[in-house]
């Protein structure tokens, strides 16, 4: 199991190495887009609006949008100096409560805790000492460059984290639209309501529930891959070949020179023809006037 963080669990003066592991993963049929011409999948640029440019990632810097583009710049010296800052720091247990008394909605997300070396036995002490006095523990921990509020309890003999949210994090329910105050309830229809729900009452099993809808996914896609219908197989972009370019260009580099060649050598030929004809015109001329001198 893959090592996310490696860290300490404190509380009072015990120190327990740790290591976290993600608990849960996401089982999602992941889809991707495809240019329905050539079953090519999209590609996605970082483009600046303004530049009118795609922008690389060290130009890019990061941000806080404190009113309608207005930003205060972070720095990632800045921001890696206070990670270092929480990350040395150990998870302290600062609180043990009961688990009842954290209502589900504050649960985030849930690792799993190991011992790193040499933290064995302080690990089970503090399992045992959850589940004798049926408590879990409060904590913080920062996963992420996120400080999480989380909870350590015991889980099928592990230690387990629960990550929660901050008061502040959970909306008020008062902001939810339409909620109906108290209101008056028929007493036959709440009995039937109750009977219903003593009816489907049971011990929970989570092997009982699945993801229909991603089962149903699955099916379809092994039908048309094992099928061989509707299989899109994406067009490798063509690479030039250089040779053949290359002699391409030689030759039409050597059509193109044979023709201007041509009408060059035919304009230097008329120019000589006519540079001919005239020293042969001149020459007559030359020696009519003389055979003239000569008569007279």
């Amino acid at each position: 199991m893959h090592t996310m963080w490696k860290g300490t669990i404190s509380f009072g003066l015990v120190n327990i190495p740790v290591k976290l592991h993600a608990a849960t993963e996401n089982k999602d049929v992941k889809m991707r887009q495809l240019h329905k011409e050539c079953q090519s999948p999209i590609k996605y640029e970082k483009v600046c609006p303004v530049c009118e440019r795609e922008v690389e990632q060290d130009e890019i810097v990061k941000g806080y949008e404190y009113a309608k583009n207005k930003f205060v710049l972070i720095d990632e010296e800045e921001m890696e100096e206070l990670k270092k800052e929480n990350t040395d720091k150990a998870v302290e247990i600062v609180d043990f409560v009961s688990l009842e008394e954290i209502d589900p909605i504050y649960f985030e997300k849930s690792y799993f805790l190991s011992p790193n070396e040499g933290g064995s036995k302080a690990y089970v002490l503090l399992r045992e000492a959850l589940q004798d006095t049926g408590k879990i523990g409060v904590a913080k921990i920062l996963i992420r460059a996120k400080e999480q509020l989380a909870v350590i309890r015991v889980y099928q003999n592990t230690l387990v984290m629960e990550t929660i949210h901050y008061p502040d994090e959970v909306r008020a329910t008062v902001d939810v639209p339409n909620v109906p105050e108290q209101g008056e309830t028929v007493k036959k229809e709440l009995d039937t309501a109750k009977m219903l729900i003593d009816q489907l009452t049971s011990e929970f099993d989570p092997e009982k529930y699945q993801d229909d809808y991603r089962n149903a996914l699955l099916e379809l896609i092994e039908e048309k891959k094992n099928g061989e219908k509707h299989i899109a197989t994406a067009k490798e972009k063509k690479t030039p070949d250089n040779v053949t370019n290359l002699m391409d260009a030689l030759q039409a580099s050597l059509d193109k020179a044979n023709k201007s060649g041509g009408k060059t050598t035919k304009k230097k030929s008329t120019t000589k023809k006519s540079s001919t004809a005239k020293k042969s015109t001149s020459k007559k001329t030359s020696t009519a006037k003389s055979k003239t001198k000569k008569n007279a």
